[in-house]
This record gives structure tokens, sequence and C-alpha cells, in this order.
């Protein structure tokens, strides 16, 4: 709400876990980067956790009733370090973290929001605008990101966090980047077989990728999310 009042930069680092939705999970891997260089020597948890109860919706508004189809329960943990040891035995090693905040802005701002509908019901609403503004603020992160990313040493793995109207912005994503049903595999098996898992989505598909072989240890992985903040009325 103060990002959108203020109408502040896209590149501001705000945090509010338990109002970021989908975007939580990653958002806290920068969180416990920032914890872990302030304290040498640490192990941080971060645990990624969607329960669909919290935010059913029992009225009516088409808009809102949507959630309560495409999310389901799950959750993922990740363990960071930064004791010297953990080196070699660590999966990934964390180099560039790339925030988008695109909340000044009200077509963003109001894409994914919480309300009360006209009987007073409260449920989140998805706008028609959903998919623009979040191929929007994709275009925004990958050219900020991109030049720290890909570059001519190893492979680039690209993670698509299966969002709210699923099939359909996984469908804009792949026409709009030129990506191959390849590189989208894992964002749709991870919705076909798990549903949107919200914020521990992206953990699902990594795992997808692992187990597939798709990773070695040469590779970089680019974990794709932009920030849909859920603003409470």
């Amino acid at each position: 709400m103060i990002v959108n009042h203020y109408k502040l930069r896209t590149d501001i680092n705000s945090y509010n876990l338990g109002g970021m939705g989908c975007s939580a999970g990653l958002i806290s891997i920068e969180l416990a980067k920032s914890l872990l260089e302030a304290n040498p020597n640490t192990y941080a948890v971060v645990v990624s956790t969607e329960n669909i109860t919290l935010n059913w919706y029992f009225g009516n508004d088409r808009s809102m009733l949507l959630s309560n189809c495409i999310f389901r329960m799950g959750g993922a943990a990740v363990l960071l370090s930064n004791k010297a040891r953990d080196k070699d035995v660590s999966k990934y090693k964390l180099v560039h973290l790339v925030r988008t905040h695109k909340g000044a802005d009200d077509k963003h701002y109001n894409c994914v929001y919480q309300r009360e509908d006209e009987q007073g019901t409260v449920g989140v609403s998805l706008a028609r605008e959903l998919m623009a503004v979040a191929g929007d603020a994709l275009k925004t992160n990958i050219t900020t990101l991109g030049p720290l990313v890909f570059t001519i040493h190893g492979a680039v793995h690209v993670l698509r966090h299966p969002r709210s109207k699923e099939e359909a912005v996984l469908d804009e994503i792949q026409k709009n980047l030129r990506l191959t049903d390849w590189h989208m595999e894992p964002s749709r098996m991870t919705l076909h077989r798990f549903g949107n898992t919200s914020s521990s989505s992206l953990w699902y598909e990594l795992a997808y990728m692992e187990a597939m072989g798709r990773v070695s240890g040469r590779d970089r992985d680019e974990v794709h999310k932009q920030r849909v903040k859920v603003p409470i009325d």
C-alpha cells in the first residue's frame, strides 16, 4: 500500500511475507540471504506453504471464485548456509537476486486484490489485466537480470511459477518469450500434478528438473518470479 500510494521505484525492497502470496517464497530467500550476510557461520531455513482454507471464498463473485479452483495445498523448505565447510555438499550457490516491484502502478496493484464482495464476503479478486501486467513485470525483470545470468558459460534454466489463470498465463509467456515446450514442461507438469501451491511451486519445478536429469553442476538456474502483491482492503 505504501509503495502504491507514494509511487515508489520498481527496484524497491519491501517485506510483508504474510501478504506477498505466490512471491513470498523467493522473496524470503532474499531476506534469508541478507540475514546470513549479517550473521556469519549460520544456517537459515525458508519454509514455503500454501493453505487454501485460509482464503477460501464462499461468495458468488466470479472474479473471486477462480482462486478456489486453481490453488492446492503444498509446501517445501530450503536450507541456506554461509558456512565454508558446506561448500562441497551444497546443491546450489546463490549468486544473483533481482526483484521487480510494480506496486506503484494501479493496474499492477489491483490485479490481485483481497476485498469484500457486494455481500461483504472476503475473497481474492483476479482482474482480467493479470496476464498483461504479469508480462510487463516479467519484461522488466528479465531486462535487469539478463545481463547477470545470460553468459556464454553454462546453461540457464528458467523456472516459471504456474500462477493464477494458469494455462493461459503459461501460454502467453511461452509465446512472448519464444520458449519451446521443453522449456515450459517443468511449469506445466507442476501445475498438472500439484496445482498452484503458491510460494512453494518454484521448488516443485526445480525438484522436477532434478528428477528428470536436467540440472548439472555447471548449469545456472534462473528462478523467475515477479512479485504480485495481494493488498488487504
